[in-house]
């Protein structure tokens, strides 16, 4: 039980953590990676190269310690943590590793003189308050889970139906189960969990349920990154007939159930997820203005099957913007826009009525300007919602 001392020793870190919270994260998973290799397969080797995990982890650390004493004040943080922690198997055994390399992080960062005894107890005591939070939120969901019709829990093994190339960077994978068995159902917006063995090293992933339910089988679609362990694995190794273990659907970015028109925004393989919510938003019959961001016509996926859709739905209105395009090409090939868009172009293509529910994901750079954009055109923040593929982080 964490007492009211140590939240107030908690508290008091803030501003050391404002400062120094990086140096600390970078520290500690450098402790973890190295001494527990068990803990390796779930980290993005590439996200700890950039910065964005410890940046990540950072920010989280400093808001628990801001709202120690009031966790309801955390908002979608925790929820984020819990799913992603879901897709990726966390187990309750898992927590002492981490809770124990953090606070010799906590330790060699600070020195003695700050981090003492009373300190270290009183985080030990506030990250065991943590753990027991998203431990029991985790086994909620992972026996609800196993619990639902084509339910299961842990890894389930598949089989690559269908491999299909959407465009000259990504590529979608149908994805069936082995057993034959049902298939459980998800919101749209969720991802799935993978786990995979690339060069004899396991390392799992999470990549967006690309196509609404239908009870046969999952897609995904992945594009290639350059240097991407998991991405060029599936790329260039797995091909149809293959098998992979996948854990459940999970992930708290999901369409939400109304009547509201839909503006779905997406910048490069940020379209994943904006199908399967374009889909079930056409099939409620809801206006739905899907807005697409990317490089050049060779990189547009889905480019036809959007534009299929439009054909046959009344209530859709697909754009796209390329930020390379020459004028006078294939006008075929045309985007309705080119570089970077501003309010008074993106005022054009949303509902005349900003009581809308709008989803906008891609790039860092990209989310931060349309999360401007929407705020400055007058869309209800508390209607607005993005999900980060890689570690979450401030957008402001």
């Amino acid at each position: 039980m964490l007492t009211a001392p140590q939240r107030a020793i908690v508290k008091s870190t803030v501003p050391l953590l404002e400062s120094g919270g990086e140096a600390l994260t970078t520290h500690f998973y450098k402790i973890m990676l190295a001494e527990h290799p068990e803990v390796r397969p779930f980290f993005n080797q590439a996200h700890q190269a950039n910065g964005d995990q410890p940046r990540a982890l950072a920010n989280g650390v400093l808001m628990y310690a801001r709202h120690i004493d009031k966790l309801d004040q955390l908002g979608g943080l925790v929820a984020q943590i819990i799913n992603k922690h879901v897709s990726l198997q966390i187990e309750p055994a898992h927590y002492p590793i981490v809770g124990g390399c953090l606070l010799r992080a906590i330790r060699d960062v600070l020195g003695p003189k700050i981090a003492t005894d009373e300190v270290l107890v009183a985080w030990g005591a506030a990250y065991q308050q943590l753990a027991d939070i998203l431990i029991g939120a985790e086994e909620k969901i992972y026996a609800a889970t196993a619990a639902a019709p084509g339910g299961w829990r842990g890894a389930r093994a598949f089989r690559v139906a269908r491999k299909v190339a959407e465009s000259t960077e990504i590529t979608s994978f149908y994805l069936e189960p082995r057993d034959g068995g049902a298939l459980a159902s998800f919101e749209p917006g969720q991802y799935l969990g993978l786990r995979l063995v690339v060069k004899g090293q396991e390392i799992r992933r999470n990549y967006s349920l690309s196509a609404a339910p239908n009870g046969r089988d999952y897609r995904i679609s992945v594009k290639r990154e350059a240097g991407g362990a998991a991405s060029n694995y599936l790329h260039d190794q797995l091909q149809e007939g293959d098998a992979l273990d996948v854990s459940p659907p999970a992930g708290e970015f999901v369409l939400a159930k109304g009547s509201k028109p839909v503006v779905l925004i997406s910048g490069g393989v940020g379209i994943t997820p904006t199908l399967a919510m374009l889909d079930v938003a056409l099939q409620s019959k809801r206006p739905v203005h899907f807005i697409h961001f990317t490089r050049n016509r060779a990189v547009h996926a889905f480019r036809e099957a959007i534009a299929a859709r439009q054909a046959s739905h009344a209530q859709l209105q697909n754009f796209y913007v390329y930020d390379e395009y020459v004028a006078g090409a294939d006008t075929a090939d045309a985007p309705h826009a080119t570089g970077r868009v501003n309010s008074e172009q993106l005022a054009k293509w949303l509902p005349p009525s900003r009581d809308v529910d709008a989803y906008f994901l891609g790039p860092k750079p990209f989310m931060r300007q349309m999360k401007k954009q929407l705020r400055e055109l007058g869309v209800p923040e508390a209607q607005t919602r993005y999900e980060f593929f890689g570690p979450a982080s401030a957008l402001e």
